[in-house]
C-alpha cells in the first residue's frame, strides 16, 4: 500500500495545474454527461469562403491501404468483409486510433471516389465513433481530409459541415489534461480549420495554443521536449504542412509564416544531427520504425518549401553524436524529458546507441507495443538500455503504459570534443552512478564508477546480425570490433527481444557484465 500511494506521490507531484485542473474537468463531465449536455454546430458557416491551396505534400509514408477496406497499421493487417467496424480494437487501441486517423487518404493507389466513400462512412454517426472522436484521432482526421480535400479540389457541403463539427467538438476537449504534442496536434488541426473556414475564431485559437507550446516545446537546440527521435519527426511533418498552408494562402497577412519556418529550420537542423549517415534515426524513448517519414523524405519536403538547415549543435535534448573513424555513436546524458510529460520516456540515462560503416552494432531495444503490460514495462525499464542498473533500483520508476514516479536526473561534469563525463544520483538509496566516455579513432573507452552502491550490472544490447563470442574477459563481436572489460565479476551472453517496429520483435544477444564499483569497457575498431 505504501509504494503504490509513494508511486501515485512521485507521479502525480510533477503534473502542471493545468493537466489536474482539466483531467478532473473532464472526469466529471463525462461521468455527468446525461446533465452536462453541449451542442455543437450542424451548419456551415454562414459566411462565404473560398478554397486555399496547398504546395504537394508527402504520401502516406507507410503502405496502409491495401484494397478496398484493408488496413494495415502497425504491422497488422485487417479487412474487414461488410460494413468497417470505425471502434475495432482487436489489435489494441493505437491500431484503432491509426485506423481514424485516416492518414490513408493520402495513399497513392488510393482513388478519390473511395477516399470520398470513407469520408463519408465515418460521417454517418460521429456519436458512434468512440475511439475516432478522442481529441487526438480527431485532431488528425481534420487535417488528413482538408489536405485530401484540397488536392482533389473537393466541394462537399456535406462533408465540410461536419468537418466543421469536428473543428467545434475539438474545441470542447483540447488536450491541456496531457499537454505536449497531443496539444500541438490540436493546434494544428485547428489552423488548418481556420484556413480552410476562413474562420476568425479558430485562428486565434489556434494561435493561443502554438505561439506559447511551440516555444516551450522546440528546445534551443531544435529538438522536440519529449526526446523522442520519432515523434520528432511527426511534430516537424505537422509544423511543415503549416507552413506550407500559410506560406500559400493570403489569409490574416500570413503573420505565422516567418515563426514557422523558424521552428522548422531548428527541427530540421536536430533531425540531421541525430540522423545516421544511412538514414536510420536512432530508436531513442518511444521510437520505432514504420511510423513517421523518414528524414530524406522530410528534408526533400522542406527543401521544395525552401527550407533548409545544416546540422544543430546538440545542447538542450541531452543528446549528443559522435562521428570518428568508421563509427557514429549517440550518448544519451539528459533527463528523461519533460517532468510533467514523461509518458514517452525511457529509463535511458547514459544509454548509447552505435552504428560501424554505417551499420548497427549497439542498439536500443525498441518499442513493439503502448499496451498497458510486462512488455511495455520491459522495454521502457533500465535493464532494457545500454547503461547500468542497480539492482533493484531502476533509474526512473516507470509503470502502467505512459507513467513515471521517481525518477534521476544527471549532472554532466565534464565535456570536450571527444570526452563526455556525467553522474545520476539514485537519491532513494544515496547512490551515485558516474559514466565517461572517451571518443577515440579507433577505440571508445567507458568507465563506470558507483558510489554508496556495491554490484552494478553493465548492459550491452547487440543488434541481431551480430553475434559474440566470449572469450574470458574480452568478447569479439565480429572480425572488425571487439570489447575488452576491466573490473568484472562475470560476464554472460543474454537474450533479449529487439523491437526495431510495433508488433515486430526478434530474439537477439545482449552482453550482461556484473562488477564491483568499477567497470573499464574498451571498444576497439579494426581497419
Amino acid at each position: 500500500m505504501l509504494s503504490k500511494i509513494s508511486r501515485y506521490y512521485h507521479t502525480l507531484r510533477h503534473l502542471k495545474f493545468v493537466q489536474i485542473r482539466c483531467r478532473i474537468w473532464y472526469l466529471l463531465r463525462y461521468k455527468y454527461r446525461q446533465i452536462i449536455r453541449h451542442s455543437y454546430p450542424n451548419y456551415l458557416p454562414s459566411h462565404l469562403y473560398h478554397r486555399i491551396t496547398l504546395s504537394a505534400s508527402l504520401p502516406a509514408f507507410a503502405d496502409i491501404w491495401q484494397e478496398r477496406q484493408s488496413f494495415t497499421f502497425l504491422n497488422h493487417t485487417h479487412h474487414f468483409r461488410t460494413n468497417i467496424d470505425w471502434n475495432y480494437l482487436e489489435y489494441g487501441k493505437l491500431w484503432t486510433y491509426n485506423l481514424n486517423y485516416f492518414e490513408f487518404l493520402h495513399t497513392p493507389k488510393l482513388d478519390t471516389a473511395t477516399g470520398m466513400s470513407l469520408i463519408k462512412d465515418f460521417n454517418r454517426d460521429l456519436s458512434a465513433r468512440k475511439e475516432g472522436m478522442e481529441p487526438y484521432p480527431t485532431s488528425l482526421r481534420i487535417i488528413h481530409t482538408i489536405k485530401f480535400l484540397i488536392y482533389q479540389e473537393i466541394e462537399d457541403a456535406d462533408i465540410d459541415r461536419i468537418l466543421f463539427q469536428q473543428l467545434h467538438i475539438l474545441l470542447d476537449k483540447l488536450e491541456y489534461h496531457i499537454l505536449g504534442n497531443h496539444l500541438l496536434e490540436n493546434g494544428f488541426a485547428l489552423l488548418f480549420g481556420a484556413y480552410y473556414f476562413q474562420d476568425e475564431y479558430l485562428y486565434h485559437r489556434a494561435k493561443s495554443i502554438l505561439l506559447p507550446e511551440l516555444e516551450e516545446q522546440i528546445l534551443t537546440d531544435g529538438a522536440h521536449f519529449e526526446l523522442s527521435p520519432m515523434y520528432h519527426q511527426l511534430m516537424l511533418y505537422r509544423v511543415l504542412d503549416c507552413y506550407n498552408l500559410v506560406k500559400n494562402n493570403v489569409i490574416w497577412n500570413k503573420e505565422l509564416e516567418s515563426l514557422l519556418h523558424g521552428y522548422a529550420k531548428n527541427m530540421l537542423g536536430w533531425l540531421k544531427a541525430m540522423t545516421f549517415s544511412n538514414g536510420d534515426i536512432p530508436l531513442l524513448n518511444d521510437s520505432a520504425k514504420g511510423i513517421t517519414p523518414s528524414t530524406k523524405d522530410l528534408q526533400s519536403y522542406a527543401s521544395r518549401l525552401g527550407i533548409s538547415s545544416s546540422k544543430n549543435k546538440l545542447s538542450t535534448s541531452g543528446y549528443r553524436t559522435m562521428v570518428m573513424g568508421n563509427y557514429e555513436a549517440v550518448v544519451d546524458i539528459g533527463a528523461i524529458g519533460p517532468d510533467y510529460l514523461p509518458g514517452h520516456a525511457h529509463a535511458d540515462i547514459f544509454h548509447f546507441i552505435l552504428y560501424y560503416y554505417s551499420k548497427p552494432v549497439f542498439t536500443d531495444t525498441g518499442i513493439s507495443t503502448y499496451e498497458i503490460g510486462e512488455s511495455r514495462i520491459r522495454e521502457r525499464s533500465t535493464f532494457s538500455h545500454n547503461t547500468v542498473f542497480l539492482p533493484p533500483y531502476e533509474q526512473a520508476e516507470v509503470w502502467g503504459g505512459f507513467r513515471v514516479a521517481q525518477r534521476g536526473k544527471p549532472i554532466i561534469e565534464q565535456e570536450s570534443n571527444t570526452i563526455i563525463k556525467a553522474s545520476l544520483h539514485y537519491q532513494k538509496i544515496k547512490a551515485l552512478h558516474t559514466r565517461i566516455f572517451n571518443f577515440q579513432e579507433n577505440r571508445i573507452v567507458i568507465e563506470d564508477k558507483l558510489n554508496g552502491h556495491e554490484q552494478g550490472i553493465a548492459n550491452f544490447h547487440l543488434h541481431p546480425n551480430i553475434m559474440p563470442i566470449i572469450k574470458n574477459s574480452k568478447v569479439v563481436l565480429s572480425p572488425l570490433i571487439s570489447m575488452q572489460f576491466e573490473g568484472t565479476d562475470n560476464i554472460r551472453l543474454d537474450q533479449y527481444e529487439y523491437a526495431e517496429a510495433f508488433n515486430k520483435r526478434q530474439p537477439a544477444p545482449k552482453l550482461v557484465v556484473n562488477f564491483s564499483q568499477k567497470l573499464r569497457t574498451v571498444l576497439n575498431f579494426k581497419e
